[in-house]
């Protein structure tokens, strides 16, 4: 057992008394729709995580610190950041859990609550990603990685693979444009703003 994984299981002898419709728990499971309470921590998760040897905690002791309410610990976490939404543990947990919904669910929550967040560098990839297919309606690999290496300051590292992946057509230079961009900006804009747009509130056109 990691030092980590010790520090988590020490916190199951001081489960919090906090009542279900404040719990951290009863948040996350409304806003991703899952039941994190059937949680019974098999592992699965985290031995099918990409990333699990980058975090801090991994996907199962996560979910244990949700169901402990130790949501200061949670929000400033790095490893909610790390999450690559790949699925691969929703395809492995026992009780259909979709813990990269849970993962997503934290990092909004986080970002509600102006949480400042432990990888700002990731905090950085995500929203460019989301800026890009915004405005363009497709993923524009090479624009992505230059603005985050401009963004960040971190401009001279995997500057040799990045080259030769470009040489070799791996990372193409000029976007893919959606035609109907607008349309993908009114998507996004239904997202973040789902109250005006129930409300009958009018959308900009294309």
């Amino acid at each position: 057992m990691t030092d980590e994984q010790a520090e988590v299981s020490m916190l199951t002898d001081s489960r919090l008394d906090v009542k279900a419709g404040d719990s951290l728990m009863h948040r996350l499971n409304a806003r991703a729709e899952q039941q994190v309470e059937l949680c019974y921590h098999c592992h699965k998760c985290t031995a099918g995580c990409p990333v699990a040897e980058e975090m801090r905690f991994g996907p199962d002791q996560v979910l244990l610190m949700i169901q402990l309410n130790q949501q200061d610990r949670l929000l400033t976490s790095r490893d909610i950041w790390l999450c690559a939404g790949c699925e691969a543990c929703a395809t492995r947990c026992p009780n259909e859990i979709d813990i990269a919904r849970v993962m997503d669910a934290l990092r909004q929550v986080a970002l509600a609550e102006g949480v400042r967040p432990a990888d700002t560098s990731s905090v950085k990839f995500h929203r460019l990603f989301l800026f890009l297919v915004e405005h363009l309606g497709r993923m524009n690999e090479a624009g992505l990685l230059g603005a985050h290496k401009l963004w960040t300051g971190n401009l001279l590292a995997d500057l040799g693979s990045g080259a030769v992946m470009v040489v070799k057509g791996k990372i193409p230079l000029v976007p893919h444009v959606l035609r109907d961009r607008a349309g993908m900006q009114r998507l996004f804009s239904r997202s973040l703003h789902p109250a005006a747009t129930e409300s009958g509130a009018q959308e900009p056109g294309p």
